[in-house]
């Protein structure tokens, strides 16, 4: 696990710079943990996806991929210009059997990851199925965590042999490689850190964390005892996020200690978000890269006695190149993080090899909720009873436990969230979801956790918009909610302005987005 002396005189002989990028220290174990860590995440992006991405962006789904493509292509003159825009696989052909089939083959590969089977073409393949998949997912793949998955997956690929099945053999990944996603968790936390500082002044006050719990996309079980922790939690909470996105990256340029140091404060980090709250698989993800500020001497008590053999010429060589590249990409990205006008979960070209990041730069101090709900009245008055669509995650029923499936991503829950802080002109999918509603299109059952209309769909669909808190000590159930008002006007399967607004936004018929 450690050079003998015989290496000690040609160690020390090497220019400062040689010896910081490379201090000896082998990463077999580290690579190890990475490309596990990283299969589960596939694991669970691609198998979340065969669930719901038929029924979000299917050939029947809210936003149908195939209008999506036909929309650019028009768009840029052409689908080979339009594939140049928006690079996917689903340009050679789109079906939802297309679509299911990209997700079980990420699926089975994510498997062999995780079971220690893969190479760089493996990896390889899971990007390109990862960013076919995001590019045409539209608002409901519109993540920062999707294009850091992307970027991520592809610089772990560096990490694995280029030719055998063995990545976790005793062939060393080359130092660079692992330099690369320091830079990438570097990015990641620099770019939260900075876009809240710049976006919200209760990061600078050391408020935020008064709101968070209550207000962020989908609670957890603990929520609910963060939020009525003491303000001086909430204060120290603010101030240690300040520290590990603004001051433990600084430590990942330093020796050993502080890089593991900094590993460790960016772990600890994400586990005690995951714990409080539902970010999809954000933070698994970022403690993918975290976990290259290690090294596997820390391990040592862990692993026999061995050190790994030098990488082959052409994988180092291959990984000094995507280097080159990867610097060459960064420039806009340095640029960014030190504008005022600083831009978060941002692709700068169509790969997004190398991307801006953050979250949160803005907390909303009051939780807004849009409910669903539907009525099989014939009349519309007073005496209509109407009752709610429950989604698997987001508050609705005041009673109903929160949730805890990170990593797990309920992607309508999450647009919900978003929709509460617009208008459902400004999410025209909503009125899709409407319309499938009054419909009975059983294509959308796998988005509902209740359908209390699953024989016969309701005459009337609306939507509400309640205030939701968090009870207090004492008050039954976890929510209590206060109707702020109509959110969007109870509509009919043969309503002419509902047809109207779908067709003028090409959401129904033959016409496409224009």
């Amino acid at each position: 696990m450690h050079h003998g002396q015989s290496d000690e005189p040609s160690f020390a002989a090497r220019p400062f710079f040689v010896r910081w990028l490379d201090d000896g220290s082998d990463f077999l174990f580290v690579r190890t943990l990475v490309l596990r860590l990283l299969g589960v995440v596939y694991l669970v992006a691609f198998g979340s996806a065969y669930v719901q991405a038929p029924a979000l962006i299917g050939e029947h789904g809210l936003l149908p991929a195939s209008r999506y493509l036909d929309a650019i292509a028009r768009f840029t003159g052409s689908r080979f210009l339009g594939f140049l825009k928006i690079p996917s696989l689903f340009w050679l052909h789109f079906s939802d059997g297309a679509l299911r089939g990209a997700c079980v083959l990420g699926v089975l590969l994510a498997i062999a990851v995780i079971l220690g089977v893969t190479n760089a073409g493996v990896m390889i393949v899971l990007w390109l199925l990862q960013i076919s998949l995001s590019n045409i997912g539209q608002v409901f793949w519109g993540y920062g965590w999707e294009i850091q998955l992307a970027e991520t997956g592809l610089l772990a690929a560096l990490l694995c042999p280029m030719t055998t099945w063995r990545p976790f053999s005793s062939a060393r990944p080359p130092v660079i490689a692992i330099w690369l996603l320091r830079w990438l968790v570097v990015r990641i936390m620099l770019g939260a850190g900075l876009i809240k500082l710049r976006g919200d002044p209760c990061w600078r006050d050391l408020t935020c964390l008064v709101f968070h719990y209550e207000t962020q996309p989908n609670p957890s079980p603990l929520s609910w005892t963060l939020h009525h922790a003491p303000r001086g939690l909430h204060v120290a909470g603010v101030l240690f996020n300040h520290l590990v996105e603004l001051g433990a990256p600084i430590l990942v340029l330093g020796p050993r200690t502080a890089r593991r140091i900094a590993g460790g404060l960016f772990v600890a980090f994400q586990i005690i978000l995951i714990a409080s709250g539902n970010l999809s698989f954000l933070n698994w993800l970022t403690i993918v890269p975290a976990l290259a500020c290690f090294d596997d001497a820390l391990f040592a008590r862990l692993l026999p006695s061995s050190k790994g053999t030098e990488p082959s010429r052409l994988h180092a060589r291959v990984a000094r190149g995507y280097a080159v590249v990867v610097g060459l990409l960064s420039v806009p990205v340095i640029v960014n993080l030190c504008s005022s006008q600083q831009a978060m979960n941002l692709s700068y070209e169509p790969l997004g090899l190398v991307n801006t990041y953050g979250a949160f730069g803005s907390i909303t101090r009051v939780r807004h909720e849009v409910v669903l709900q539907g009525t099989s009245s014939a009349q519309l008055g007073d005496d209509a009873t109407w009752l709610d669509y429950e989604l698997p995650c987001k508050p609705g029923d005041v009673n109903r436990k929160p949730c805890l499936v990170s990593p797990y991503h309920y992607r309508l829950d999450w647009q919900m969230w978003f929709a509460a802080m617009s208008s459902y002109e400004e999410e025209p999918w909503l009125a899709v979801l409407a319309a499938k509603m009054l419909e009975g299109d059983r294509a959308i059952a796998p988005l509902f956790a209740r359908d209390p209309f699953p024989n016969e769909p309701p005459r009337y669909v609306r939507a509400q918009l309640y205030r939701y808190e968090l009870t207090r000590a004492g008050e039954p159930g976890w929510w209590r909610r206060t109707l702020v008002g109509e959110y969007m006007r109870p509509l009919s399967k043969d309503d002419p302005e509902l047809d109207t607004f779908l067709r003028e936004r090409g959401l129904r018929g033959s016409q496409t987005h224009q």
